[in-house]
C-alpha cells in the first residue's frame, strides 16, 4: 500500500486520481474543500497550500500536485496580477509542496512526483499567454528536478488537452461547444478526468520505473497531428 499525497484532490482531475487510488493506497488529500466522499484510506487536511502551513505527514511514497487554472484572455486584457496568480497556482505552489515534503519523500518506496502541464505549453493558442507561460515553467521544473533527483525520486508531468471538469465549464458549456471541441481534435474527442487519472496511476507505478523528467501529452492528437 503506497502512501500518496494529493494536492487538490477534491475536484476535477485531482478527484478522479483520488478515487482511483483509494482502494489500494492510503491517500492524504490537501485542499481547501473536502472531497465529497469518505473512505477508510482517505485522510483530508484542509489547507490553502499557497498561504497555509502544510500538514505534517510521517511517510510519503508519492506526491501529486493537481491545482491549475484556465485564465483565457487576450494579452491586452491580462494584467501583471493575472500572470502572477497563474504562476503562483501552477508553479510556486508545486515548489512549496515539493520543498516541504521532499526529505520525507526521499525515504519512500519507489518515490515519485507527478505535476501538471498543458497542451498550451507546446501548441500556440490565442488567449493562453498567462497559462502557457506558467505551464512552460512547470515543464522546466520537471526537467531540472528530474536530473537533480535522478537517483532518488522520479518526477514527471502530464499535459492534458481540454478536460471535462468544472474548471472547463465555460469552454464546454453546451452541446454545440462540446461538438466543436471534439471536431478540433484529430482523434475526435476530448479528455475525461478518469483518462488523466489512468496516466497518473501508470506514472506512479513500478511499470514506470525507468521514466523520469518527461512530459506526457494526452492530447487526442491536437499537438501531434495536422490533418
Amino acid at each position: 500500500m503506497k502512501k500518496i499525497v494529493i494536492i487538490g484532490g477534491s475536484k476535477g482531475i485531482g478527484s478522479a486520481i483520488l478515487l482511483q487510488q483509494l482502494e489500494h493506497n492510503l491517500v492524504y488529500n490537501i485542499s481547501r474543500t473536502a472531497p465529497d466522499i469518505s473512505h477508510p484510506n482517505l485522510v483530508h487536511f484542509k489547507a490553502d497550500v499557497l498561504h497555509d502551513p502544510l500538514p505534517e505527514i510521517e511517510s510519503i511514497d508519492t506526491l501529486i500536485y493537481c491545482p491549475g487554472s484556465i485564465n483565457l484572455k487576450p494579452i491586452l486584457s491580462l494584467n501583471v496580477e493575472d500572470f502572477r496568480n497563474d504562476f503562483e497556482i501552477n508553479v510556486i505552489g508545486a515548489v512549496k509542496v515539493i520543498q516541504n515534503y521532499l526529505p520525507i519523500l526521499k525515504q519512500g518506496d519507489d518515490p515519485s512526483i507527478v505535476l501538471f502541464s498543458s497542451v498550451a505549453a507546446k501548441l500556440g493558442m490565442p488567449f493562453h499567454a498567462s497559462i502557457a507561460a506558467s505551464k512552460c515553467a512547470v515543464e522546466g521544473l520537471v526537467k531540472s528536478l528530474g536530473a537533480e533527483l535522478a537517483s532518488v525520486v522520479r518526477i514527471n508531468a502530464i499535459a492534458p488537452t481540454i478536460t471535462e471538469t468544472s474548471l472547463s465549464a465555460s469552454i464546454l458549456g453546451n452541446e454545440r461547444m462540446k461538438e466543436n471541441m471534439i471536431e478540433r481534435h484529430p482523434i475526435k474527442n476530448y479528455l475525461k478526468p478518469q483518462e488523466v487519472a489512468q496516466m497518473a496511476d501508470f506514472l506512479i507505478s513500478d511499470k514506470a520505473a525507468s521514466i523520469s523528467g518527461q512530459v506526457f501529452q494526452l492530447d487526442y492528437g491536437l499537438v501531434s497531428f495536422k490533418l
